[in-house]
């Protein structure tokens, strides 16, 4: 979350009176921005901080440094300006006015082959990095197959992406098996994820041998897809393969989007994060139909009361 927390902002390197200033790109001055970002953003300490070389801006006595955050393999560098004299750090975001954020994000987002809900040919693309151990997915699964498609109808289609998380034991193998059934029948894989969101507990059992989970899952696959007419032979192999490139696909994909909790939503690239209540599902999708020129549906009437005598 720390990543997250970089905006636009103004950081004063030195503070009170120094008897001698620190060319920039000294090692001194490198020292203190490491601090500086450390103790400003709150970076955790384990969070290397590492200062790159200066190059010319655009902007009069200020040069450009990119500051990259690391731990591990994951790494975020950002760029900053530094003031001709090291005693200013400034963070500013450019904007592209002459491109749509929520367009380029969608660009990013690969649904070619993905089973769809809804209106294939739809104007809003809802796209949910899900896990199916998730109770709060679970939540989300519900507001939007329930909620969203009830109200909207052919106005949008659903695909949902793959980002279970490490620590939920039987969420890989879920979304594999899910993997696995999509290739057989785009029905079979919804059939699928309306059961397993709804039976969570039934499939985590005693949480003691997630081996009984993995078996679990494996039957509800295995009897999804012989109801849609899937190749049961092919079907079986697939689950018993366990084969992965999909989801690492899909979990490299959310990464590079900033995803890291589930269920994140992208309605036409508007991101929502967590499990979104319908008010504000409907606040983006209402929005994202009206910038492509589609009219909303009307609210529904709320339910006049009755009294007896």
């Amino acid at each position: 979350m720390f990543l997250r927390r970089l905006a636009v902002f103004s950081l004063l390197l030195s503070v009170g009176c120094s008897a001698q200033t620190s060319q920039p790109g000294s090692s001194d001055v490198n020292q203190r921005i490491e601090r500086q970002i450390h103790a400003y953003f709150n970076v955790p300490p384990d969070v290397k901080v590492t200062v790159g070389e200066q190059k010319p801006s655009e902007f009069p006595d200020y040069s450009t440094v990119s500051i990259t955050l690391s731990k591990g393999e994951k790494a975020q560098t950002m760029e900053f300006l530094l003031s001709k004299d090291g005693k200013s750090l400034v963070r500013m975001s450019k904007i592209d006015l002459t491109k749509d954020p929520y367009a380029e994000t969608m660009k990013k987002i690969d649904v070619a082959g993905r089973p769809i809900r809804g209106n294939p040919d739809a104007k809003v693309t809802i796209v949910n990095y899900d896990d199916f151990e998730c109770p709060f997915c679970a939540r989300m699964h519900t507001t939007l197959m329930s909620d969203v498609m009830k109200e909207y109808g052919d106005k949008v289609k659903i695909v949902y992406k793959d980002y279970p998380l490490t620590m939920h034991p039987w969420a890989i193998h879920a979304a594999n098996n899910a993997n696995c059934l999509a290739k057989e029948s785009g029905k079979g894989y919804w059939e699928y994820a309306d059961y397993v969101h709804a039976n969570q507990r039934t499939i985590n059992g005693t949480q003691k041998d997630v081996q009984n989970s993995f078996n679990e899952l494996d039957h509800i696959t295995l009897d999804i897809g012989k109801k849609n007419g899937a190749d049961t032979a092919k079907l079986q192999a697939c689950i018993k393969a366990q084969p992965d490139a999909v989801l690492k696909a899909s979990i490299a994909e959310a990464d590079s989007l900033g995803v890291n909790a589930t269920p994140t939503v992208f309605v036409n690239g508007q991101r929502l994060e967590g499990a979104a209540d319908m008010e504000e599902v409907r606040a983006a999708v209402n929005q994202q139909l009206l910038a492509a020129g589609v009219l909303a549906p009307a609210p529904a009437a709320p339910q006049k009361r009755t009294s007896s005598k």
